[in-house]
Formats: structure tokens, C-alpha cells, sequence
């Protein structure tokens, strides 16, 4: 077990399953030293555990766990293509998309559930540059999306 999954498991966390691509696309691809992932949903099992624009039919503390789902699952699409998450160097960017009601304004803090992941499993390497997002829809009717970029050491 890799340190990072160690950290996880210590957190009382699991790596899920990479999620399938909804569409044409690859959960990650590594250029160089950058693996980019997709767009992560908050998907537990295979499913939306929610859907509706945060504000209304979602509330922002909900949000923000979903957001850690998200970044979960970025965690597992990066390891899909680097093969161990101890390989992470630093996490470059995180961009965090919420589906806002319209007079809602906390994108921050809800895209902070996947900055505190990312800190929280990551340790210094989790720090990170961010934009967090507010848009009419995203995908299935989901409440949040995020992706992230992330550096690896070279072997």
C-alpha cells in the first residue's frame, strides 16, 4: 500500500473505482510530468448521490462533501495513469464547477471540500492553485465538477 493510500485508509477513506468516461474523453491523460483529469462527479457506485443547483435543492454543506467525493474520485483518475499516487508531487490547479442557484454566491466554499481533501491526503503536495466556479447546469444534474492537475516525480 502506497503512503498516500495509507493516509487515506487512516482517514477512514477508500480509493474507488476510476469512473467511466459519460462521453468521449479519458478520466486522465499524463503529459510530460502533468497528469489532467477529466471533469470529476461527486459519482458514489455508479450514481449521482444528489442532483439540483446548490442554493436550492441542494445546500452548500452538502455541496461541499460532494466536492470531496469529487476530488476522490480525481485521486483515482490520477492514479489510473501514473500507477502510484506516492508519485505526486504537488497538485498544480483544482477547478472547482458549481451549479448555482441563481442568487447563490458561496462557490468558494464549497469547492473547499476538495482543497481540504486534497491537503488533508496530500500533506504540503495538496497545496494549490484554484478557481471555483459558479454555472447554470453541469452534466446528469449534478451539483459540483472538479478537475485537477496534478505534477508527478519521475521514476
Amino acid at each position: 500500500m502506497s503512503a498516500v493510500e495509507a493516509k487515506l485508509a487512516e482517514l477512514g477513506l477508500t480509493l474507488p473505482e476510476v469512473v467511466p468516461p459519460l462521453a468521449a474523453y479519458q478520466p486522465a491523460v499524463q503529459s510530460g510530468p502533468y497528469v489532467y483529469t477529466s471533469g470529476q462527479l461527486p459519482m458514489l457506485g455508479g450514481k449521482l448521490p444528489v442532483t439540483g443547483k446548490v442554493g436550492a435543492e441542494v445546500t452548500p454543506d452538502e455541496a461541499k462533501e460532494l466536492a470531496r467525493t469529487c476530488a476522490l474520485n480525481a485521486l483515482a483518475a490520477v492514479k489510473s495513469v501514473a500507477g502510484d499516487l506516492d508519485r505526486v508531487a504537488r497538485v498544480v490547479k483544482v477547478v472547482g464547477f458549481v451549479a448555482s442557484a441563481t442568487d447563490f454566491t458561496g462557490q468558494p466554499g464549497v469547492i473547499n471540500g476538495a482543497s481540504e481533501l486534497l491537503g488533508e491526503v496530500l500533506g504540503d503536495k495538496g497545496v494549490h492553485a484554484r478557481s471555483a466556479v459558479g454555472v447554470a447546469v453541469l452534466p446528469l444534474d449534478a451539483p459540483v465538477e472538479v478537475e485537477v492537475q496534478v505534477e508527478l516525480v519521475q521514476p
